[in-house]
């Protein structure tokens, strides 16, 4: 068992990293233009103008709380005086609203592929594989976050958050996730196939955000042709 729990927990992550990586630089070196989303929104509309906005709101929200839960030492939130009843309560209940929003609209979008006829022979083999271990892992997620006020004492800022901030001093404290929960185990090893089949999915897209119109100049138009003159105002007085 200890052989496996190194293997999971000590050398897995930096096989996903190395993947993650490679596929990510190999996708932009040649597959520049076939990083799309491959929208079918000419297929259909309504459901999705419903659940891609949950869904993508609600995954924002999970990415920043993942990010505060994992990167930040329960030291740092004790020296802003914020009490652990009070990081549980809002971990709770931000985290909790997310995680429903982004099943929710991620149940949507799945029910619109699999009803609409044409949105369902668009989907591609990685899609196939792709949604199920996103939607796994965002419910063993959901399932972690709800479970933890009832959890038997333990606090995954003290196992969870421990193990993932090792692997980035290259000393990877495999007995802080081994003694982990179950689902929170569950949830690692779901996030890391998710990130490993990330580089050869639509996931990509989400590095293809054109966030540079945001802060492109002004585009300027002029007229090849001369310009016309508007016409005068007519007199209002009588002839």
């Amino acid at each position: 068992m200890r052989h496996l729990h190194v293997a999971l927990w000590g050398v897995l992550p930096y096989v996903v990293l190395v993947l993650f990586a490679s596929g990510t630089a190999w996708r932009f070196r040649y597959d520049r233009f076939g990083i799309t989303t491959r929208s079918s929104q000419l297929h259909e509309s309504r459901l999705l103008r419903v659940g891609s906005p949950l869904f993508h709101t609600g995954l924002l929200l999970v990415a920043g709380g993942h990010a505060v839960g994992l990167c930040v030492p329960e030291s740092w939130t004790e020296r802003l005086h914020v009490s652990e009843s009070l990081y549980r309560l809002n971990a709770l209940a931000a985290g909790g609203v997310a995680g429903v929003a982004a099943l929710a609209g991620l149940g949507v979008l799945l029910w619109r592929r699999i009803r609409v006829r044409a949105v369902r022979r668009a989907t591609r083999r990685d899609d196939r594989l792709m949604y199920p271990v996103l939607a796994a892992a965002l419910a063993a997620g959901l399932a972690a976050t709800l479970l933890a006020p009832v959890s038997d004492g333990y606090d995954y800022r003290l196992g969870v958050s421990v193990w993932f901030r090792s692997l980035f001093e290259l000393s990877p404290d495999v007995s802080a996730m081994a003694h982990a929960p179950l689902v929170y185990q569950a949830h690692a090893l779901l996030g890391m196939a998710l990130f490993a089949l990330w580089p050869f999915s639509r996931l990509m897209h989400a590095f293809a955000a054109p966030l540079g119109y945001a802060f492109r100049p002004y585009i300027v138009y002029r007229s090849r042709g001369r310009a016309v003159p508007p016409p005068a105002p007519r007199s209002l007085t009588r002839r």
